[in-house]
């Protein structure tokens, strides 16, 4: 009798945090998401036949989603994640870069230099001077 595909991993919940636009209000949020990554054991488990074996030799670590869908922090309404990546491997993972290093790089190749924070015109006079209270 086969083993079960559970037999060869090892569990381990894990939260992802992912940016989601929802479909209600158009506002873009960060929402974190519960996933189970699943990383392969160092051995077989006993009892495994040569099937077990075959099929343990192809099996990569992978992450699979718990949550379907999330609720949006500025109106409240539930919607389902826009993803049709429920299952992900773990080596696709590992090149992708994050958020901070992809702007720095499009930064670079598009040739400007660190972004000097915008300097602000002056408020006029007439906003800036002390209120003298009601007249």
């Amino acid at each position: 009798m086969a083993l079960d595909e559970r037999n060869f991993f090892n569990e381990r919940p894990e939260t992802r945090t992912g940016r989601f636009q929802c479909p209600k209000c158009r506002r873009t949020n960060d929402y974190s998401v519960r996933w189970v990554r699943r990383s392969k054991k160092d051995r077989l488990p006993p009892g495994a036949g040569e099937e077990d074996r075959a099929k343990f030799a192809k099996l990569r670590d992978y992450l699979l989603r718990i949550d379907e869908d999330v609720v949006c922090k500025s109106c409240g309404k539930k919607f389902e994640i826009p993803s049709q990546a429920s299952l992900l491997f773990a080596d696709q993972l590992a090149g992708l870069p994050n958020a901070e290093e992809l702007e720095r790089e499009i930064a670079a190749a598009s040739g400007e230099d660190e972004k000097a924070p915008e300097e602000k015109p002056a408020l006029p006079a007439r906003f800036t001077r002390k209120s003298s209270g009601w007249k």
